[in-house]
């Protein structure tokens, strides 16, 4: 079987790296090879860039410069790590991809979303996730939840994107929806108000639906 790429999207808080994780662990016990990864991030490069995106000291990030420094990012990350592991055959499992940015700088930030679209279209070199799993949870919620873990730990304040204002993330929130919709064939919606079991057994099921479909 070729490789497969499996993203996670949804609202900052909805639990996403925490089902990641748990997936991975089982799609292991299975046998399977995985390469566990995220966005903005994933090299050494990548990382650089991210910690100048996420970075409090940055408000006068203008938005054309947060679109390309994501897709700067998301460029060496495809070509170095996941294209390579795709190769080998692996299921690679990324925390975020081009839907984060569809969501974040098209419809959360307002930038025209066909050249979103275009300029990680040339980035990722066409590279498309084979499911996406949308954790879904209200603003609310996910407002709470960030705020909960920036107090638990000290070390681990907001990001300045976690920062921004609840209108600006609930537009987020309907552009992943917006997305959810238009592909329904790989966008599977989860519902990410429940505890992390009901999460975790849902889409496990799916997955090995997903792996059964591919492998036939």
């Amino acid at each position: 079987m070729k490789g497969i790429f499996i993203t996670f999207e949804g609202p900052d808080g909805a639990g996403k790296t925490t089902q990641l994780q748990r997936l991975a662990k089982e799609l292991q016990d299975m046998g399977h090879e995985i390469l566990v990864t995220r966005e903005p991030g994933g090299t050494a490069i990548s990382d650089k860039i991210r910690s100048i995106i996420l970075s409090p000291d940055n408000q006068e990030m203008v938005d054309q410069t947060e679109v390309l420094l994501y897709a700067a990012s998301r460029a060496q990350h495809v070509h170095e790590r996941i294209l390579p592991a795709l190769q080998e055959s692996k299921i690679v499992l990324c925390d975020r991809f081009i839907d984060a940015s569809v969501a974040y700088q098209a419809c959360g930030l307002g930038v025209d979303i066909g050249l979103v679209k275009a300029i990680n279209r040339f980035a990722s070199s066409g590279l498309q996730a084979t499911r996406t799993y949308l954790l879904d949870v209200p603003v609310e919620v996910s407002k709470e939840r960030l705020l909960q873990r920036s107090q638990a730990s000290a070390q681990a304040p907001l990001d300045r994107i976690e920062q921004k204002g609840f209108e600006y993330h609930n537009r987020v929130r309907e552009g992943f929806h917006r997305i959810a919709e238009d592909e329904p064939s790989r966008v599977v919606v989860i519902n990410a108000h429940r505890t992390e079991d009901e999460i975790a057994i849902d889409i496990l099921a799916d997955c090995k639906r997903l792996l059964e479909g591919l492998s036939k």
